[in-house]
Formats: structure tokens, sequence, C-alpha cells
């Protein structure tokens, strides 16, 4: 595996395995800064969001890299206050318009607004079918969303984002996302940075020679998880991705996954309030 591994979504495209995240990345400098160094490092999987307010920066920073846009992924997600059929079309073409771009990669529902995301969807899928995104899926989708979602949908999602670390290894909605072949992704693949202190993982790194951060996203590229590490500090973004040269044993993987608590730093899917 390296850098530019990929894996194929339910249409055929192919998405990194690894990429870069800019979740809490200010708009401005640090992100055009932060995206440029993780372009430069040979990330080519950026992931934005409409609700990060950093969609400008991001932009800028894709254009001033001087790599071809079709050697990019990008993806960037509907807030929920736009979403409904007519507002998540008039949204996407204002994230459009500030990332200076004529297509995403990847385009998501942030979150399940109840009553809400299947009219998202339908407007999902017309994007979709009119090629302006070249995959569509969702984030923070428990299983029942999933299937109230697919009850309608012509296209089924075919990438959930959710909060996955060794701590909340989401191993039942894993499995229902592979048997009905919905990539997933993790989004705070290191607990928020709760779990850069775990002794257990401590001691996997030091085998190694390498950090908890590299073994934490070295576990979700084994356990078949698409992962996006953020950082704004340029050798933290280079160290993120020199995960390619070790291998966890079977042992150290099942280690990990036991550390799991079902234990979530951000909200439930089933209980929020924004």
């Amino acid at each position: 595996m390296n850098l530019k591994d990929t894996v194929k979504l339910a249409n055929g495209v192919e998405m990194p395995r690894l990429g870069f995240g800019v979740w809490k990345v200010k708009d401005g400098d640090e992100a055009v800064n932060s995206v440029k160094w993780a372009i430069e490092a040979g990330y080519v999987s950026i992931d934005t969001a409409a609700a990060y307010k950093n969609e400008e920066g991001v932009g800028q920073a894709i254009k001033e890299s001087g790599v071809k846009r079709e050697d990019l992924f990008v993806t960037t997600k509907l807030w929920n206050a736009e979403q409904g059929y007519e507002s998540t079309l008039a949204a996407f073409d204002e994230s459009l318009r500030k990332l200076e771009l004529d297509y995403v990669d990847l385009y998501l529902i942030h979150w399940p607004v109840k009553g809400k995301f299947k009219d998202t969807w339908r407007a999902f899928e017309k994007l979709y079918n009119d090629k302006r995104v070249r995959a569509i899926g969702v984030c923070n989708f428990h299983e029942h969303h999933l299937k109230e979602l697919m009850e309608d949908a012509e296209i089924a999602p075919m990438v959930n984002q959710i909060e996955l670390h060794p701590e909340l290894t989401q191993e039942p909605l894993r499995n229902y996302c592979a048997e009905h072949n919905i990539v997933v992704e993790a989004w705070s693949p290191l607990g928020n940075g709760k779990l850069l202190d775990n002794a257990e993982i401590k001691a996997i790194a030091e085998a190694h020679g390498k950090s908890v951060a590299q073994v934490i996203l070295r576990w979700d590229l084994q356990i078949g998880v698409v992962t996006i590490p953020k950082s704004v500090h340029q050798e933290r973004i280079i160290q993120n991705a020199d995960i390619f040269d070790f291998e966890l044993t079977e042992d150290e993987v099942a280690k990990i996954s036991a550390l799991n608590k079902d234990k979530r730093t951000g909200p439930d899917p089933d209980n929020f309030n924004f």
C-alpha cells in the first residue's frame, strides 16, 4: 500500500484510502497552507464541508498547488440547514463556487436530518446523474438511517463517513455497509486526540518505531476503513502519511480493536440538535 492506494466505490470510482481532513481548520492562510502541504506530501484526497467554512481556502490551495484537478479527489458535504431538494441544489452550486471547481469527486449528506434526508438524496441523485459529482454518499448514518434512505433511493450511498476510532470501532455498522457495498470512512480517527496517550497502543507503536497516531491510521487501513486525519502542522501532515513502511500483526490489529467502548467524542446521529 502507498499514499496513492485506492478503494473502488460501488460505481467503479477509485477513492484514496488515506486522505486529508480540514475540520476546524480556519479559512485563509491556515487552510491554504495546510492543504498545500498535504498535496506536496503526496495526499490526493482532500475532505472539506460547507459547515467547516473553509471551502474557499481549500479551493485556493488546490489552484495554487499546481496539481492537475483530475489528479485530486475532493470531497465536500451539505450542511443540515440546506437539506431539502431545491435548497440542496443551490447549496451545491455555492460549494462549487467557493471551491472554484467544476465538479467534486464525492458529495456527502453531513447528518441524517429527520424528514429531510430523502428529499436531499433525490437532489444528490440528480447531481450524480448530471455528472456534477463523481460519487455520492452520507455521513453519520446509522444502519436504520441507511435502510430508510434505500427504501426509495434509485442509487445507494457509495460512502458512509462516520466517527470511528479504537474506542468506537462500529463493527456492526461496518459489517452492514460491507454487505451493501458502501465504503466506510473514518472521521476523528484519532478520537479527537484523546487516544494518543493510550498505553496499549503506545506499546505497539514502540515495537514498530512509530507514533501512536501512525499506528491508529495503519489500523484503519488494515481493517479496510478509509481515513482522513487532519493537522495544521506540516511535520504532522507528513508523519500521518508515513504509514506504508510497516504492518501490524493480526494480533496487534485485534488488540487495538478490543479497545472498543462504543465511546463517542461527537454527537450520536440519533440525537443531535444542529
